[in-house]
């Protein structure tokens, strides 16, 4: 997927890491240390919604530095940004970025967005309406406990707990008769040959990242998490819109509702952050490719990490 030995003109950087690592932060570093126009572009799930800027902790315009931020608070919650549009959208960012003879940084730790914007994604037909508000109608345990039955390779390969990817599963086995792996086996779209990819994984210490998410949930609830999740509330959208799974927005919403408290609130939060973060380092450390340079966020050398990108 990566080329890190022959500069090109189709350059773009890819700063990856867990929640709470510091990637923005590099990005910005490195657009402000190269001597070429930079812009950084959104590859975190949950910081594409506008509804969503604490709970996301999306950058602030000082933190920014005058360095153009793409996709960031892009989506309105009510419209899900699926891996698919998202990649759509990033491959129109990174043209545009291109034309301007800047450098694309793309920086987020959803695994998704960055394989389906590499290596593309199976031509997967629309799932039936009719499968998908059955299979969503589902409790977690038994879309599982479903896909073990109708999948058992994939359901192998997912976490009980991991509901989306569970349901996900199980509505393409049961909507088109063919596993989501046997669709996976081919795939069109993908962007990785025709970029010159420079990526750089951030592999924090697992201990530091899982107390920053528990220090940051507090600060979130200080900083008008609470008002973000009423407002959200106030719009009625369906709950299963990944806006409304987004984490941090089931919990408070159970504080807000009264089913409890707010100090349940802020550990039910704070587990689900060190959860996520965990399924990202093990996302990080086995599904890329063992070349691409794992780094500790306080350890990284911009020039030597990013050789190329200074040698243009």
């Amino acid at each position: 997927m990566s080329n890190l030995e022959t500069p090109a003109r189709n350059q773009v950087a890819l700063i990856a890491g867990p929640t709470a690592s510091g990637k923005s932060d590099l990005a910005v570093r490195l657009a402000l240390a190269l001597d070429r126009p930079c812009v950084a572009i959104n590859a975190d799930s949950a910081q594409v919604y506008s509804d969503l800027h604490v709970l996301s902790a999306r950058p602030e315009d000082a933190e920014m530095q005058g360095v153009p931020h793409r996709l960031f608070g892009a989506w309105d919650g009510a419209q899900p940004c699926s891996a698919v549009d998202w990649a759509k959208a990033a491959k129109q960012e990174i043209a545009a970025a291109h034309a301007d003879d800047a450098v694309p940084i793309l920086v987020g730790g959803t695994g998704l967005y960055v394989r389906t914007l590499l290596e593309g994604i199976a031509p997967i037909p629309e799932i039936d309406p009719e499968v998908r508000k059955t299979v969503r109608a589902l409790s977690v345990s038994d879309t599982y406990t479903a896909l073990q039955n109708e999948d058992p390779d994939r359901a192998e390969r997912l976490h009980p707990s991991d509901s989306q990817r569970i349901a996900r599963a199980l509505e393409v086995v049961r909507s088109t008769g063919r596993s989501l792996g046997e669709w996976q086996v081919h795939t069109e779209g993908g962007i990785a040959q025709e970029i010159n990819l420079v990526p750089v994984v951030l592999l924090p210490d697992r201990e530091a990242v899982y107390a920053r998410c528990d220090a940051r949930f507090i600060a979130m609830l200080e900083q008008g998490a609470i008002a973000e999740v009423e407002a959200l509330l106030e719009r009625g959208l369906p709950p299963a819109l990944p806006v409304m799974r987004a984490i941090g927005v089931p919990e408070i919403a159970g504080f807000l509702r009264g089913e409890w408290s707010r100090e349940e609130a802020i550990a039910r939060g704070q587990q689900a952050t060190r959860n996520y973060a965990k399924r990202q380092f093990t996302w990080l450390r086995n599904q890329l490719p063992a070349d691409w340079p794992r780094v500790q966020p306080e350890d990284v050398n911009l020039e030597s990490v990013f050789e190329t990108l200074f040698h243009y």
